[in-house]
């Protein structure tokens, strides 16, 4: 650890510490508020189905915060006991289609290597430098491309990590732990739909449980893309890759306004959570409050953010991310 990260390490040390009571009012609260919406889409669905898209939608972004409350346990950060936290996390990743513990030790090591260009590829948006992305083929650049794509990107890409990737452990295939934790999610997600064909009927899956489940999804890819894909992000090789560096600059602040803040746990304040993910998503903006050098630190409010979808690639000789459009101006090194 070096001086730096001693140093946010102390400053940071008092927005620590999980609360038993608060962590049990989110969590139901979010609960109360996603069955209420998911029942009301159904409640409308007896008139009409389009009627319930938008009760459905809403519930989507419901599971948004579901999510990040899972996410807050997989970091110890949401109830004072680990036990409690992966209780919690476990059944709360029945809901998420997420795996709890599979997806806690990839994004751990997501924390341990964002912005690190020798340690790409797990728990992040597959990004290639201009000088690999030139070295490939026709058919090479063609699937980045596609790849990159915002379809792909938020579409299909979601609906295939939630829906199928995530039913095995790809990745540690020769770990047992995750072997239990995807398997076990699976059996919930299964029995879950189950009960809601006996009592809400086939339909209810399908045009309300699946959509919300879809939108929460491509939503929470989203915003991880934003949290990371931005112009000026940090991206750099070993030995000269720090810690400290790659969460304030590789990281974003998604200033969005107070109602979407509220849904989506805060996250978008993102470069703090880098720096101290043991901090609950509650305590997030006291932290801006306290600190005001990180209300402007990779700020991005949600039009800038629109513009970061055409940025594809890193280009190591200006440090930032660049478009295709860019790249085609660009001459060799």
């Amino acid at each position: 650890m070096t001086e730096k990260d001693v140093k946010w390490s102390r400053k940071l040390a008092p927005f620590t510490g999980a609360e038993n009571r608060r962590g049990a009012f989110e969590t139901v609260l979010t609960l109360v508020l996603l069955a209420a919406f998911w029942l009301t889409a159904y409640a409308a669905s007896q008139w009409s189905w389009w009627l319930a898209m938008p009760f459905a939608f809403v519930a989507g972004l419901m599971l948004v915060r579901v999510f990040v409350i899972q996410h807050d346990c997989g970091h110890g950060a949401l109830f004072s006991t680990a036990k409690l936290n992966d209780r919690v996390g476990r059944m709360l990743g029945v809901l998420t289609l997420t795996p709890y513990a599979y997806w806690r030790h990839n994004h751990n090591l997501h924390h341990a290597s964002s912005g690190n260009l020798d340690k790409r590829g797990i728990g992040d948006i597959e990004t290639l430098t201009v000088e690999e992305y030139r070295s490939r083929g026709f058919w090479g650049r063609l699937a980045y491309r596609a790849y990159r794509s915002p379809l792909v990107l938020f579409a299909i890409g979601p609906a295939f990590v939630f829906l199928i990737k995530q039913r095995l452990p790809f990745g540690h295939m020769d770990r047992p732990g995750a072997w239990v934790s995807v398997l076990g999610t699976n059996a919930g997600i299964a029995a879950l739909a189950v009960f809601i064909i006996l009592v809400f009927g086939w339909k209810t899956l399908v045009f309300i449980h699946l959509p919300a489940s879809l939108v929460g999804a491509s939503i929470g890819v989203w915003l991880f893309y934003i949290q990371h894909q931005f112009a000026s992000t940090f991206w750099e090789h070993a030995p000269a890759w720090e810690r400290e560096t790659a969460a304030l600059e590789g990281s974003s602040f998604y200033d969005l306004p107070k109602p979407l803040m509220w849904v989506t746990g805060n996250i978008g304040i993102h470069h703090v959570h880098h720096l101290a993910a043991r901090i609950p998503f509650w305590r997030l903006p006291q932290v801006l409050a306290a600190f005001p050098k990180f209300r402007e630190t990779g700020r991005l409010n949600l039009m800038e953010s629109l513009h970061c979808v055409k940025l594809t690639l890193w280009d190591e000789r200006s440090s930032r991310l660049i478009s295709f459009a860019d790249f085609r101006n660009l001459r060799p090194a």
